[in-house]
């Protein structure tokens, strides 16, 4: 992709985020999906390309009323909606669509309208993990991390910095979960949920979504909002099985979409003004920093500890308070670009001055999938 060829003209988050009892998850698609049209001030009639996951094109289509050109189903996890901005902004260039649509919704704390997600029994997990007695996401995902621990000499304090930080992120978003201050004691003492997880190193468990409207950077100077541009992409995948992974202190899915994200963009990791790391848990962030060439092999821990990803430091991170406190109903990488989005856009509730380039880096189950969008407020 030519950098900066294709824009977000449009975006936005369903009217209510957290307890939304009230609206099924198709709805919740819709809901923001509407959100997002009027804020690049369209019609639906205007949208000839769909995309989404979690619900299928064809069912998100027909719900809002379009007859698309071109549909992406694409659907490996929370990071779908990275992958889902880098094709469509593949076909766009290629003259497959003009105007396209990605939604998210889920009811993940309400369950209304929510299909199943549980692996069948003949599933590679179901086989070859299911066995063994894991108990979802918190069991599954501290496998690698405690090998991370082991190889880096990585402290449980300085894993809970990482919620203190985002923390005090939220503490800034009108918009948050949960705003209240925390202390590392704070997490430590918190309910354990799977060593080394407390509670507070968990994702959230909410209702909500969001979506995003692109089209041509030729196009993008003609809609109300300012155009934020995509400037690289990238995306990979590992394995379905954690247990799989080639390195457990290392994704290869992250270091394969982000190189490729980077050198699309034709950028240095200096200039990068504000990073979205995707948080389901407190360990991801430092996989992120270190995988994406942040910071050197067992570094990262020490980096958020020195307070670098904190208001005021030299790379904010996670600026709307993450998976950890603003919300995570589920697939979380639609937040995340919504908090790039408004970045750019100079409209976010914690915005950091001057911001000209944004990386959002999402993961999908886990360290199975991996999506990176790179986004300037500047066309190169």
């Amino acid at each position: 992709m030519k950098p900066g060829s294709v824009a977000i003209v449009g975006a936005a988050e369903t009217t209510e985020l957290g307890k939304i009892p009230g609206m099924s998850q198709i709805q919740l698609h819709a809901d923001a999906a509407l959100n997002a049209i009027a804020d690049a001030g369209l019609k639906i009639t205007d949208i000839d390309g769909v995309a989404t996951a979690g619900e299928s094109p064809t069912a998100i289509a027909h719900y809002l009323g379009i007859t698309p050109k071109w549909v992406d189903g694409t659907a490996v996890g929370g990071c779908s909606f990275m992958l889902h901005v880098r094709h469509a902004a593949a076909a766009i260039n290629e003259g497959l669509c003009e105007t396209v649509l990605i939604t998210h919704g889920e009811s993940g704390r309400s369950g209304v309208g929510r299909g199943g997600f549980r692996g069948a029994a003949a599933s590679l997990q179901g086989q070859f993990e299911a066995p063994y007695g894991i108990m979802g996401p918190p069991s599954l995902f501290t496998i690698p991390f405690l090998r991370y621990m082991k190889e880096t000499g990585m402290t449980l304090e300085q894993l809970a910095m990482v919620s203190v930080v985002q923390r005090e992120w939220a503490a800034l978003n009108p918009r948050a979960s949960f705003r209240d201050p925390l202390t590392i004691d704070d997490v430590l003492n918190e309910r354990m949920i799977a060593w080394p997880f407390t509670k507070l190193q968990c994702c959230l468990v909410t209702d909500g979504g969001g979506a995003l409207i692109l089209t041509s950077a030729e196009r993008a100077q003609d809609f109300p909002q300012k155009p934020v541009y995509i400037i690289g992409t990238g995306e990979s995948v590992e394995t379905p099985m954690i247990s799989q992974m080639e390195d457990f202190t290392t994704s290869k899915a992250f270091r394969v979409s982000g190189a490729k994200a980077f050198a699309e963009a034709g950028i240095s990791h200096d200039d990068v003004d504000h990073l979205m790391i995707y948080d389901a848990f407190a360990h991801l962030p430092i996989y992120g920093l270190e995988d994406l060439g942040f910071c050197e092999r067992g570094e990262a821990a020490d980096f958020i500890w020195e307070r670098n990803t904190a208001i005021g430091g030299k790379l904010p991170v996670n600026t709307n308070g993450g998976g950890l406190s603003y919300m995570h109903s589920g697939m979380y990488g639609m937040y995340a670009l919504q908090e790039s989005v408004r970045q750019m856009r100079g409209t976010a509730p914690a915005q950091v001055e001057g911001a000209k380039i944004s990386v959002c880096h999402g993961v999908g189950g886990m360290f199975a999938a991996s999506g990176t969008v790179i986004m300037s407020n500047e066309q190169p």
